[in-house]
């Protein structure tokens, strides 16, 4: 049975899939990323994974996989399959593309952007699926997005298109490690929140989570925590909408786990802000944490049917 590699590579672990042309996942699997053993541990540990996965296709699906596609975090230069720069992993310039394809047996290697990769599964596959215009916004430790335009993510001039986190939205807000201050993903984000509850209940074990148990519970201070970062949230979004127009603006990540505790007052928020921009359908993510497998395993199918035509 024809399949693809389809791995998402994240700060601390990794999530692998088999996926077969119609995308269905075949096979999955995770691993822990290693990362406290260095950025070289943490590439040997993704082509030992890729390595495995073939193998695997190869016992249970009688060949191996055609094609495989990665989504990493970062900075990354798709073009040339270069991982130029992931913080969280200590990569600079990898070629993993060609590493991957090394250990693959010349494969073709699709990478992408992890945000614009669950983005696109979303797009295809779930929240977003039938929509000619999304906005997809992941909202974790950081807060990016994926410009959606009729199944196909748009990546930008310099592949650098959707980094709606670093909006400022409050100009004499928290300083970013972008070097500006008052970023959407200072104020907003999950990491945001748990900072900003932690230090208002004075607990440093707590977090976004427990932010919005909070809220539902009623407590105060949990409620502005949760005000502040809604306003600015929203402030953002209004950027987003007048500058795209998007016709759906699918959220994610672990803030969006709070579910209506945060979709109703986002949606009253962004909605009073409005004035002659037309207000998009706000809704939740649908893949949950397969997104960036099933759009890792997009890419590698893509890759092959782009091979094809060529």
């Amino acid at each position: 049975m024809r399949h693809v590699i389809a791995l998402d590579v994240g700060g601390t672990g990794m999530k692998a899939a088999l996926v077969g042309a119609d995308g269905t996942l075949l096979h999955e699997a995770r691993r822990a990323t290693d990362r406290e053993r260095g950025p070289e541990a943490v590439v040997e540990t993704i082509l030992a994974f890729a390595a495995e996965l073939r193998a695997y296709g190869e016992e249970h699906f009688g060949e191996a996989a055609v094609a495989a596609g990665v989504a990493v975090p970062g900075i990354i230069d798709a073009e040339r399959g270069i991982a130029v720069y992931a913080a969280n992993l200590g990569w600079r310039d990898l070629p993993l593309r060609d590493l991957l394809g090394e250990r693959l047996g010349s494969i073709p290697v699709a990478l992408g952007h992890d945000v614009r990769t669950g983005g696109l599964a979303e797009g295809r596959g779930g929240a977003g699926r039938g929509t000619d215009r999304f906005l997809f916004l992941a909202l974790g430790t950081g807060i990016a997005g994926a410009i959606g335009i009729d199944g196909v993510i748009e990546a930008g001039a310099h592949g650098n298109a959707g980094e709606i986190g670093h909006v400022v939205v409050r100009p004499d807000g928290p300083e970013c490690g972008c070097g500006q201050r008052g970023c959407l993903e200072t104020l907003a984000s999950a990491a945001a929140v748990s900072r900003a509850w932690a230090a208002a209940c004075g607990d440093p074990a707590q977090d976004a989570a427990d932010c919005a148990r909070a809220v539902e519970a009623g407590d105060p201070a949990a409620l502005r925590v949760w005000a502040d970062a809604v306003d600015a949230l929203a402030a953002g979004l209004l950027t987003a909408i007048t500058l795209l127009d998007p016709r759906t603006l699918i959220i994610g990540g672990g803030l969006a786990e709070a579910g209506e505790t945060l979709f109703v007052p986002l949606r009253a928020a962004v909605e009073e802000r409005v004035t002659f921009q037309k207000l998009p359908h706000i809704v939740p993510a649908a893949l949950g944490d397969t997104a960036g497998c099933l759009g890792a395993g997009l890419l590698a199918w893509d890759l092959l049917a782009t091979e094809v035509s060529v």
